[in-house]
């Protein structure tokens, strides 16, 4: 083993743009995965490996504590240490792959393939721009999407726009994070989404720790249902059958002990790392090793505008080529670094809006935030992925029946058959949509 030690730990923030049209929906829900630590670890002999942390979307934040304790170490006695947190753990890895010579996967384990399955990422969006980026998708090497499966959107126009405007042989899957509520709501919708030949599988469909009503939906169902791993506890997920399959994210050691126990029990999954090209290239790493990592990772690479590599990863028929240098077996792109460093904190919240669920029939109800019919609807208030439904947005536009509206909803949701027909003319309109996103270097 090399005596070589870590020297030095550097730590510096970024904001990665989103892509336009990415960035106009995000910004309703997460406009904050743009910012990124970036570490830079430098080896005693010169050697220097670089990782990430999406800082507002970890599995684990890199402390002060973390970047002390690793200086004067042998990276090579640090790299299943997922105390690190993301972004040192992951520089930790590259140094210690460039200075052995090999690749990170030849330090992980036996490598199983040479090219890792990789999916495309979108947040709920109206049936057009679902079609509009599953459309970049395909043009830049992707088969499948994971979208947001959410109940202020019609999720059967949803799939069915895409069904019409893409190949039969891109696939879906619809990631509902519980919002289907119960096993009774969730059946008929899951039964009709079968139909649609592109789609292939459900993430969380209710709450994970609904045992038996994971177990009745998969029973009456025929796509893959998906859970994230350990909740409810992975034997008895296990044992009772809940999923066909799981998501896996976390630390090096997490990641590969996790992949372990789900290719004993022939559960396939997908590795869920969110970040720019660094981290999705360490996911590709990890994906290499993990027999049973047959299900598309998760990383959201194609939200940023920038994936911060000198070259882009290569990306064919739905697979991301496993990098075969030392190290992550990539350059990062210091030019990105310096035009997009900046100071934390930074705030991304977006400015004031007026959110207006609409359904069928007209009737309407508005919200001060995203989080307000977010949780109107998981708590059981609102109808459950009703047909004809939409979300309309209404930025602030200065006008006085936008600044009447925000007052209003401070005390909570408003329906229109409260107001005695006081309703803005201008708050029925959507906001408008900035342009489609460039593509990505």
């Amino acid at each position: 083993m090399s005596s070589t030690t870590i020297q030095n730990v550097e730590r510096f923030t970024l904001d990665v743009p989103y892509r336009p049209r990415c960035g106009y929906h995000l910004s309703r829900e997460i406009p904050h995965w743009g910012v990124t630590e970036i570490c830079k670890v430098t080896l005693s002999s010169g050697v220097v490996g670089h990782g990430e942390t999406i800082v507002n979307y970890t599995w684990g934040r890199v402390s002060d504590e973390s970047v002390e304790r690793v200086k004067g170490k042998n990276p090579f006695d640090l790299l299943w240490d997922d105390s690190l947190g993301a972004g040192l753990q992951m520089a930790v890895w590259d140094a210690a792959g460039r200075e052995a010579g090999v690749p990170c996967h030849r330090l992980m384990g036996r490598k199983v393939r040479d090219w890792a399955p990789i999916s495309w990422w979108c947040i709920d969006m109206p049936p057009a721009d679902w079609v509009a980026e599953c459309q970049d998708a395909l043009g830049e090497g992707y088969m499948s999407v994971k979208v947001k499966g959410r109940p202020w959107f019609d999720i059967l126009d949803q799939v069915d726009a895409i069904h019409r405007a893409l190949p039969r042989n891109f696939k879906i899957d619809v990631d509902f994070n519980g919002t289907l509520n119960d096993a009774g709501r969730a059946i008929p919708v899951l039964q009709e989404l079968d139909r649609c030949p592109n789609v292939t599988m459900y993430e969380s469909p209710i709450n994970q720790g609904d045992v038996e009503g994971n177990k009745l939906i998969r029973a009456h169902i025929k796509n893959a249902i998906a859970h994230h791993y350990g909740w409810p506890p992975i034997m008895t997920a296990l044992r009772e059958q809940v999923c066909d399959g799981f998501v896996i994210g976390g630390g090096a050691a997490g990641v590969v002990h996790q992949g372990t126990v789900a290719a004993t029990a022939e559960k396939p999954f997908w590795l869920q790392l969110v970040g720019t090209g660094l981290t999705t290239t360490f996911a590709m790493h990890l994906g290499a090793v993990l027999t049973h990592a047959r299900w598309p990772a998760i990383t959201c690479l194609n939200i940023y505008s920038d994936d911060l590599l000198a070259a882009p990863l290569e990306i064919q028929a739905g697979q991301a080529r496993v990098p075969g240098k030392p190290g992550l077996g990539i350059e990062v792109d210091e030019a990105a670094f310096q035009k997009f460093r900046v100071t934390p904190p930074v705030d991304k919240s977006p400015g004031p809006r007026v959110y207006s669920v609409v359904w069928e029939g007209g009737r309407r109800v508005r919200y001060g935030a995203c989080r307000g019919y977010y949780n109107d609807f998981t708590a059981g208030n609102q109808p459950v992925f009703e047909r004809g439904v939409t979300l309309e947005v209404w930025e602030d536009d200065g006008s006085a029946g936008f600044r009447q509206w925000r007052e209003r909803l401070k005390d909570g949701p408003i329906r229109d058959d409260h107001l005695d027909g006081r309703t803005p003319a201008a708050a029925a309109k959507p906001a408008g949509r900035k342009a489609a996103s460039p593509r990505r270097k």
